[in-house]
This record gives C-alpha cells, structure tokens and sequence, in this order.
C-alpha cells in the first residue's frame, strides 16, 4: 500500500504496486493491516451534553465540551480506532448535537474535527427512549409522554422551517434565531442524522414510527431487543450500531440481550455495526466485539465490515474512509493477526497516513496495556468520579 499526503495512492500485490523512489517505508512482513475501526457510538473525552434542566436540548454540542487530551482518547487510538462520534449522553430524549472525531495527534478538539465541504465541523444529533430519560418533572415519566414530547417537538421545527422558508431570505421576516429549532431542522433536512438510543423491542419500534412520521435519518444504537423484531428493522432498512455487552447486568433493558444480535441482523440484511460506548466497554478491545460477533455466528466479513465501512456508511463518510481503497483517507492499523484472535495486539494505528499509535513506544504502551496515568479518567460508578481517589 502506498500512501501519499494522507490518501492511500495505491495497494495491491507487491508486483502490482509500484513504489515511489525516496518512499518511507513501514515494515509489516508476517502481519496484518486492516482498516482504522470506527466506532459509531463513543463517550471518550467525556463531553457533556444536555443538563438536567429540559429532556430536549438539541442544541447543545459535544464540540464544546470534549477533552481531546483525555486518557480515553490515548486508549482509543491503542486499541485501533481512527474514527468516533462522540456522543452525550442517553439521559435525555435529545441530549444534544454529536461530533464526529478523527483520531489526529492534537491538543484542541478542532485539530481532530471532520468537516464539511463548507468548513462545518461533522456530527449527528443524539436522541433516547427508554428508561433512561423517564424522571422526575420537566422529563417524562412514561414512555408515550416521551414520545409525545419528541413529537411536539419536530412540529415546532417544521413550522419554524415553513415561516424561514415563507421569509425567502427578508431579514425583517424571518423568526426569531432559535438553536434549539436550528439543530432539529438540520436533522429534518438530512444534514445531521439521527443517532437513537433505543433498546427495548416496543421502543425500536417507536423510533422507526416517529423517522417516518417526521422523516430523519436514523440509526438505531445498542437495539438489545432487534432480534425480536428484526424483520421491521430489515424492512425499514434501519441500519443497527450494536454494542456486545458480556455483562449487562446493571442494565434492565438489556436483559433480553442475545450474542446472536448481530448475526440475526446481518442474516436479516441489516446494515450492522459495532460500537464501543466507551467507558461501557473498553476502545482498546473494540476488536473483541467483532470477535465474540464472530463466536455467536456472525461471518468474518461481517464482522470486519461491522467495525469499519459499516460504521463509516452510518456516519455518512464512506467516501472518505472505512476501506483500504485508493483515494480515501490513509487510516488503518497494523495489528500482529487475525483481527478476531484473543492473542492478537494492535501494533500501529495510522490517520490520514500519520502514525498516531506506536506499541513500541513506551509512552504509547501504557495506554495499551494500562498503569498508572492510563485510566485517570475512567468513571467509578462505585465511588464517584475519580474512584475515591
């Protein structure tokens, strides 16, 4: 593979693939190069969404409150991630506008910002039913005010779009700037698409009833009843942000969960990928997830598509990324395998064609294995923020 300027130039066999005179050249005899994961679903950096003063804040940005300088975001690369979206969190029915990430050595949350073709920094809008957002007074405390809410709200976003459109760009009759109206007309318009926190069967559904009603783009994430009703989902052609859960038991939503979740879905013909929901499960062993994917019957392919393309596509940038073919972006790892081995390291990680993770360097390893300075930000639901520390 030749990589020139932060795009992949060229790849094929030796003999196929000619190589630049002067070219650098990265040693990876014996091992495997895959490429960079990308999890669709991600908390690293700790950015904060909406507060407890609303159940619908639209308008607030996880931009604006990640720490891109966060351990987390040392042990995502480590574990061979190039791409998150970086999400708040379910507490809310719209907690707030997400941020899609590329994994670039940098000190300030826009050295690693994706933008559009007009400047504009690339990210979502989080949404949630369930539990989660059912509490005391202003939130719901049922699920059919949850989504009466929800629903309440995109009608005032569509008469707040009428009345800009009905202005025709006068100054003196277009509303009053609302933020909180901007962000779901975004996700009206198609250009900000809906990330959905959903897992019970009877909520998946309702999130499908309401994309049709109001017509977003939607991906549903963690979906732990879709084997229940794969077939709606199929015939929705919902595509399905799953995360493995080996231990869900402080979730009760979760209960039902199967490990066959992702192989009814692709048999089912769902557009299937994997998330890490970091700090819920490790970035570093975002591979296992295709692993244990692989374990309950889903196919090789599958499961490296789950982690790669198949996240891109949910993000929108499969033009850019999720595939080692020439013109995309140069982001991929080097790992020691076969990416579903429990034995298998992440060796290299690459963005854009730079090297962000190194194993053998000291300051790189310590997020991959761990010790001190590793975990400082790891959330301790035992003991508060900082684990008593």
């Amino acid at each position: 593979m030749v990589v020139r300027d932060g795009k992949i130039e060229s790849i094929g066999a030796r003999s196929d693939v000619v190589i630049p005179s002067g070219a650098t050249k990265v040693e990876s005899s014996g091992k495997t190069i895959i490429p960079g994961l990308i999890c669709t679903h991600s908390h690293i950096g700790m950015g904060g969404g909406g507060d407890g003063s609303d159940p619908i804040q639209p308008e607030c940005w996880t931009l604006d409150s990640v720490n891109v300088r966060s351990a987390s975001v040392e042990r995502a690369r480590a574990g061979g991630l190039t791409l998150v979206n970086q999400m708040p969190g379910s507490g809310h029915l719209i907690s707030g506008r997400t941020t899609y990430l590329k994994l670039r050595r940098g000190g300030k949350v826009d050295d690693l910002l994706i933008r559009d073709a007009s400047g504009w920094p690339m990210g979502g809008l989080k949404m949630a039913n369930g539990t989660n957002s059912q509490r005391a007074a202003p939130f719901p405390g049922t699920r059919a005010k949850s989504a009466a809410l929800v629903r309440g709200a995109y009608i005032k976003a569509q008469e707040y779009r009428a009345k800009i459109e009905k202005a025709a760009g006068d100054p003196e009759k277009m509303p009053e700037r609302d933020l909180k109206l901007e962000a779901l007309v975004e996700a009206l318009e198609g250009k900000r698409i809906v990330h959905h926190h959903t897992h019970r069967h009877d909520d998946i559904l309702t999130v499908l009833r309401l994309r049709d009603e109001f017509g977003f783009q939607v991906v549903l994430h963690h979906v732990s009843d879709a084997w229940k009703v794969a077939k709606e989902i199929a015939e929705a052609k919902a595509p399905c942000s799953i995360i493995v859960i080996d231990s869900p038991g402080g979730k009760l939503e979760a209960r039902d969960i199967q490990m066959e979740n992702g192989m009814i879905l692709e048999q089912a013909g769902v557009n299937v990928s994997f998330h890490t929901d970091d700090w819920i499960t490790d970035s570093r062993l975002f591979l296992r997830s295709a692993a244990l994917g692989v374990r309950a019957g889903m196919t090789r392919e599958g499961a490296l598509r789950a982690l790669t393309l198949s996240g891109a596509e949910m993000l929108g940038l499969e033009d850019r990324t999720g595939s080692l073919d020439p013109g995309k972006d140069a982001d991929f790892a080097i790992i020691s395998g076969d990416p579903f081995s429990v034995y298998t390291k992440v060796l290299e990680t690459y963005v854009e064609g730079t090297r962000v993770f190194d194993l053998s360097n000291p300051e790189h390893r310590l997020f991959a294995v761990g010790g001190r300075g590793a975990g400082e930000d790891q959330t301790y639901q035992c003991c508060g923020e900082r684990g008593g520390q």
